[in-house]
C-alpha cells in the first residue's frame, strides 16, 4: 500500500540553486525541465533568487531572452543594466527595447532615440522626453489618442481649436474601423437606447478622458452637444428604425449593423475639412 502511494505524490521541490545550477549547465541534460522549474516557481522566490534566474536567462539563447525581457519591464533594477545595453546594442530586440525606453536613463534614451523608436516604440520614448521643452514632439508619428496622452503626461498645453480638430479627426477613423477590430465602451446617460455614438468608440473616449484632465471643458461640452445631435438623427434614420434584434443570428451580427448605420450618419455630419478625398465610400 505505502509502495502503491508514492504514486499519488507530487515531486518535492528541489534547492532553486540546484535547479539554476542544472539550467545554466548545458552538459547536465536537465536544461530543459530546469527552464519549465524556473519559470513556474519564479513568482514565489525570492528577489535574490529572481535576479539570478533573470541573469541566467539573460546569458542565454534568444527565447530565453525573451522570457527575461518579459519578467524585467516590471521586476527592474539597475544591477541589470549594463547586461541590458550590451544586449541591446548586440541584437537589437524589440523586447530589449521596451525595457530600454521605460527604464533607462534619459540620456542614453537621447542619444539612442533613432535606433529605439519603430513603430509605437516612439510614443512611449516621448512619454518619458516630452517633459524636457526642448523635445519636439512630432505628431505624426503616433496616434491622436497616444499624442494626446503624451502632451497631457509631459503637463504641456493644446489650444481648443488644436484640441477640436483632434477629437473630430479621431471621429473621421472611427468611421472606418472594421466590426472585427472595433472596441465600442458602453456609456450611460445617451437619449435613445441601443444607438451607437461616437463616444461608444474607445479612441473617443479616451481623447475626451485626456481632454478633460487637460482642462478643455468647453470643447468636451461643445462635443457632447454634437454627439447628442447625432445620436437623435440616427434614432430617427429610416435604417436605424428598420433593425429588428429579433432578425439578427447573432449578437455581432446585430452590433455589426448598429455600427454601420452610425459610421454612415456620422461621417454624412462630419465637417468637410475632416474629410480625406481618398474616403472610401460608405453604405447603410
Amino acid at each position: 500500500m505505502k509502495k502503491d502511494m508514492k504514486n499519488y505524490l507530487k515531486p518535492r521541490n528541489k534547492p532553486i540553486a540546484t535547479v539554476i545550477r542544472n539550467f545554466i549547465n548545458k552538459e547536465s541534460g536537465k536544461v530543459t525541465d530546469s527552464r519549465k522549474e524556473i519559470q513556474r516557481r519564479f513568482f514565489g522566490l525570492d528577489w535574490k533568487d529572481q535576479k539570478k534566474i533573470m541573469m541566467a536567462f539573460l546569458d542565454a539563447g534568444a527565447s530565453d531572452r525573451q522570457w527575461a525581457y518579459s519578467r524585467l519591464l516590471d521586476w527592474w533594477d539597475p544591477y541589470f543594466e549594463p547586461k541590458v545595453q550590451e544586449l541591446w546594442e548586440a541584437f537589437h530586440e524589440e523586447r530589449c527595447a521596451w525595457v530600454v525606453i521605460r527604464h533607462f536613463p534619459l540620456s542614453y534614451l537621447k542619444e539612442n532615440k533613432e535606433q529605439l523608436w519603430e513603430g509605437r516604440n516612439y510614443y512611449f520614448i516621448s512619454r518619458r522626453l516630452a517633459k524636457d521643452k526642448d523635445y519636439v514632439i512630432d505628431r505624426a508619428r503616433m496616434s491622436n489618442t497616444d499624442y494626446l496622452s503624451v502632451l497631457y503626461h509631459s503637463g504641456r498645453e493644446i489650444s481648443d481649436d488644436e484640441a477640436r480638430d483632434i477629437m473630430f479627426e479621431i471621429v473621421h477613423d472611427c468611421c472606418f474601423e472594421s466590426p472585427f477590430t472595433t472596441r465600442l465602451e458602453q456609456t450611460f446617460g445617451g437619449h435613445y437606447p441601443q444607438v451607437v455614438t461616437m463616444t461608444n468608440f474607445r479612441a473617443v473616449n479616451l481623447a475626451i478622458y485626456y481632454l478633460l484632465r487637460m482642462d478643455k471643458f468647453e470643447v468636451v461640452t461643445r462635443f457632447a452637444h454634437w454627439n447628442d445631435a447625432l445620436e437623435m438623427e440616427i434614432f430617427c434614420s429610416p435604417e436605424f428604425m428598420s433593425i429588428d434584434r429579433n432578425s439578427f443570428s447573432s449578437e455581432f451580427d446585430y452590433d455589426r449593423r448598429r455600427l454601420e448605420v452610425t459610421q454612415f450618419y456620422a461621417y454624412k455630419v462630419l465637417e468637410k475639412k475632416y474629410k480625406q478625398t481618398t474616403d472610401p465610400v460608405l453604405h447603410c
